[in-house]
């Protein structure tokens, strides 16, 4: 199974940047890959809509406010990847800083290891990049 894990340092309170990106609704206001997201099934599950065309649909799995988490699958994608589960985490990093981790595991399928890897990875740094510019990082 791969695994990836990246970081992004924001010079922001906690707050403010899980206020942005904790929802399961809310892939559309900080990812520039995402156009739309729509909930189903009571807010369990998130269709999203690519920009330039293509759909992803995931499952929200762990929701804990307090830790300021979420867990979600993937249940259906064009992305090279099956068995995928993710966590986005918000943590405080001390003197109105916040430290954004999203790790996942999963297991390539339709493209080598290394290749969903990159995949994965351009994805997460696609969406810290916005956020550190939304955040005038």
């Amino acid at each position: 199974m791969a695994k990836v894990n990246m970081t992004a340092d924001l010079n922001v309170a906690l707050e403010d940047v899980w206020k942005l990106i904790g929802g399961f609704n809310a892939l559309p206001d900080w990812h520039p890959a995402v156009e739309k997201s729509k909930l189903e099934k009571g807010g369990r599950m998130r269709k999203l809509s690519l920009v330039g065309g293509g759909t992803i649909i995931e499952k929200l799995e762990k929701v804990d406010e307090g830790e300021h988490l979420y867990t979600y699958s993937i249940v259906d994608s064009p992305l090279p990847v099956a068995n995928y589960t993710a966590t986005i985490r918000v943590k405080d990093a001390g003197g109105g800083k916040t430290k954004v981790e999203w790790s996942s595991e999963f297991d390539a399928e339709g493209a080598s290891e290394n290749e969903a890897v990159k995949a994965i990875q351009g994805i997460y740094q696609a969406g810290f990049d916005n956020l550190k510019k939304i955040f005038g990082n």
